[in-house]
This record gives C-alpha cells, structure tokens and sequence, in this order.
C-alpha cells in the first residue's frame, strides 16, 4: 500500500512544473508526526469484541493536494497515514479469532494494521487571504491486516492467527482556515466523518500554522495541533473495530 501511495504522490509531484509556471494551479505537499493514545477494540466474524491495551506511538502522514481553475472538476487531495497498533491483554474470558479460542487467564497480543489511504474530492467554496472553506467527500481505503498470538486451546502456546481485510469507507469532507493579517499566522479545522448503521469514522484536526515562506515560487508553512481518529468499523471483511486514537501532531507543508 505504501509503494502505491508513494506513487500516486510522485505523479501529482511532477505537475510541480506547471503550478510554478501557472499561478492559476497549486501544488500542495506535506509531512506530519502525529503522536497518539491509542485504545479499543476489535473481533472477527460477529464474535464478542475484545478489548486491548494498545501502545502509545508516533505516526506519521504523508499528503499531496491539488487544485486548478477548471468549473465544477473537484481538487483532488491524497493522504496516507500509518496506523499501525500494538497491543495486549490478559483474558478474563475467552476469545475468539478466526476459529481459534484463546484460553481466559493467559496474555493475548496483536498487532491491527489499520493504514489506509484517503482520497478526498472537494470544491472551495470560499478563498481569500484571511478565510478559506472547502467542502467535498472522501474515501478512506483500508487494506491492512490483524495478527493475534497467544496460547490456544487448539494450537497451545504462542500461536498465531492473521487475516488480512480491505474495503472502503465513504465520508464528508470539510476544512475551514482563517488567517490573522501580516503575520504569516492562521488557524485550520479539517475533518472527515460519517455514520451509517453501526458504522462510525471520524477523523479530525485542528491547530495552528506559521507560514514563514511565503513568495512567487514557493511558500512554506509549518504546523501544529491537535488530530483526533475514531474508527468503529462494521463488517469490513468481517473485521469489526472500536478503536480511538488521538494526540498533537506537528507537521510541514510546502506550496508550489
């Protein structure tokens, strides 16, 4: 997944050319690391949720945007965060992963690869220097697995389950900036979120940007706040999730 989001950034990269010779097009690029407290839940096939104590760790996420003049074609905007969670817990009841029953009174670990992959669309709805809107959908693409170890009543010891899931989840989009006169300095909301059913995603941040480059070729912004993830998934690949991970993020961003 990851080679193929790099690819798609280094495709939107190479219009890099054509936004500095048309002001009319800009190119958006950016890094962020994103510290986050991670807890929740997870099961297979309609068995009882279990819950672990998964570690606290540094993400990070990578993003590459586009927008043009063009009437009525959305910008397109791509980002790829790891989400990749470490975790254990010691059963007070059994559970059960892909046929296999873990025994109550043993420790259990796991490590869920929710990664993903957002592909947003979206209009401005209003640009100026001191506020901009934008409105649109997204999609969040999952395709990460789950691997569960621990003492069995069919395998024994140490013994591993893994299954592999992948699916998409449609959300709405939205992001509001203002910006505070001759001083480089703004602050932004962007989020996604939908709720279907017994499904619940939402992923949002928020903070503050410095924007201490700022000229004709280039302007470069740095950037600080607060994201915030919740992903109760239904029933992707049979995979089912109540998982919350939130923290400060810090980041950069160059324009072109």
């Amino acid at each position: 997944m990851k080679k193929y989001c790099l690819a798609a950034a280094l495709s939107m990269a190479c219009l890099a050319p054509a936004a500095q010779a048309d002001t009319l097009l800009g190119l958006y690029v950016g890094v962020d690391g994103w510290k986050a407290d991670n807890e929740g839940s997870f099961s297979y096939k309609g068995n009882a949720p279990q819950d672990f104590n998964f570690d606290d760790e540094t993400f990070v996420s990578y993003y590459a945007a586009l927008e043009h003049p063009v009437p009525l074609v959305p910008n397109i905007k791509l980002r790829y965060t790891e989400l990749e969670l470490t975790g254990s817990t010691r059963l007070d009841k059994t559970f059960s992963f892909n046929g296999s029953d873990y025994v109550v009174g043993t420790t259990v670990n796991s490590v869920s690869d929710l990664t993903h992959i957002d592909y947003t669309f979206y209009y401005e709805i209003f640009d100026n220097d001191l506020i901009s809107i934008d409105l649109g959908v997204n999609a969040k693409q999952f395709d990460g697995e789950i691997l569960v170890k621990g003492t069995t009543q069919q395998g024994g010891a140490d013994y591993t389950e893994t299954v592999e899931f992948s699916g998409f989840v449609p959300l709405v989009y939205g992001r509001a900036e203002a910006g505070l006169p001759f001083t480089g300095l703004s602050v932004f909301f962007e989020g996604s979120f939908v709720a279907i059913d017994d499904s619940k995603v939402q992923d949002y941040q928020m903070g503050i940007a410095w924007e201490f480059i700022d000229n004709l070729a280039i302007d470069v912004a740095v950037k600080a706040g607060y994201r915030s993830m919740t992903l109760e998934l239904d029933d992707i690949d049979d995979i089912n999730t109540n998982i919350d991970a939130s923290g400060p993020f810090a980041g950069i961003q160059v324009h072109f």
